[in-house]
């Protein structure tokens, strides 16, 4: 009796599943593989990599003190440039230079100002001859797109000072 209860239930699942409730698939399917093959796109080709020849490797390290081969005529006019410690100091000599951006230039009563944003927000004028910077940088020049600087650091050797110009260039450039 068992197993005639068993067969009949297996019996009345198997005819649950079957039907056309697959229908549906079965065309999608049967469209899909009607239609023609696509044209697979060839591999891309890539560049090769190029790896770069660092040529600085024979240098002088950056951080290594310059080796002292100056002639007497350079120590002389290199000790011709060093800082004034008596000139007064200007408001934006307290910023390091990087942290100066130039805004724009006015002009007023035939003299030209260009107009320098500190890193706290505050716009300042400067005008040729002015200083800025914490390394002594004053203003040569001035255009509608940069100010020049020229600051006097320290060469890395006792009392030793040389000029490096530098540039600020017009903000959104």
């Amino acid at each position: 009796m068992r197993l005639t209860l068993s067969l009949l239930a297996t019996s009345v699942l198997l005819v649950g599943c079957g039907g056309d409730q697959f229908a549906d698939l079965d065309q999608f399917m049967a469209e899909k593989r009607a239609r023609p093959g696509g044209i697979i796109a060839p591999i891309p080709t890539f560049q090769t990599y190029e790896a770069f020849a660092y040529s600085a490797t024979g240098q002088r390290s950056p951080f290594d003190r310059p080796i002292e081969s100056r002639s007497g005529d350079r120590v002389k006019a290199v000790a011709a440039v060093k800082p004034d410690p008596s000139r007064p100091k200007q408001f934006l000599e307290q910023y390091t230079f990087d942290s100066l951006a130039m805004v724009g230039t006015l002009e007023r009563d035939g003299t030209q100002w260009t107009l320098i944003r500190d890193p706290e927000g505050g716009v300042h004028r400067v005008k040729l001859g002015d200083y800025l910077g914490r390394s002594h940088g004053k203003v040569t020049e001035m255009t509608g797109t940069y100010v020049a600087v020229v600051e006097i650091v320290t060469d890395g050797t006792q009392g030793g000072w040389v000029e490096r110009p530098r540039i600020i260039e017009l903000s959104g450039l």
